[in-house]
């Protein structure tokens, strides 16, 4: 066996250890969250008790009637990212995962690229084609109807407004001889 063999091999190695701890990892995260979103009561928890149970937001944007909405991104590992909205009591008044195919259809040609990104948070990857003059915004999510790991891209322009969308089957998922989780 030579020694180039031996490198390639053992790269595949730790290739395939690296995707095991991710999906290890986006598993263990997932199940952490289910806690969390159970140890916590619309209209009852605070943002004291969001903050303890989900850390410090990505990013704090505004809502409507003064509320502001929390955002907790899972990617690029994980398949949901989550919005909490704080009321102007303090108190969560809502908390959702948003990376759903519902929030998907409402992504639409001449969006902003802010406006998609404070409905589905911040994405997994952001990918230019500058000779295309285009650049794929991706996230990950679970399609529990077909039980498979998909990425959804929202297409924007150079002017950063959506041109089109895109699903696809998660291609880490597909490499790794998985069929969904």
């Amino acid at each position: 066996m030579s020694l180039n063999t031996t490198r390639g091999a053992d790269s595949k190695r730790i290739w395939r250890l690296a995707c095991a701890f991710a999906v290890a990892f986006a598993l263990i995260l997932s199940g952490c969250d289910q806690q969390r979103i159970t140890e916590l009561e619309e209209g009852v928890a605070t943002e004291a008790d969001v903050r303890a149970k989900f850390g410090e937001p990505e990013k704090i944007w505004d809502g409507e009637a003064g509320a502001r909405i929390f955002e907790y991104n899972r990617q690029p590992a994980g398949h949901r990212n989550y919005m909490i909205t704080i009321d102007t009591n303090g108190k969560m008044s809502a908390l959702r995962q948003v990376l759903t195919p519902q929030n998907f259809a409402r992504v639409q040609p001449g969006m902003l690229m802010e406006d998609v990104r404070k409905m589905l948070g911040k994405p997994m990857t952001v990918i230019p084609y500058a000779m295309k003059k285009e650049t794929y915004y991706n996230w990950r999510y679970l399609d529990d109807g077909a039980n498979a790991s998909k990425i959804f891209s929202a297409v924007m322009d150079s002017n950063l407004r959506v041109t089109r969308t895109e699903t696809m089957l998660d291609p880490e998922d597909a490499r790794n001889g998985m069929t969904g989780r």
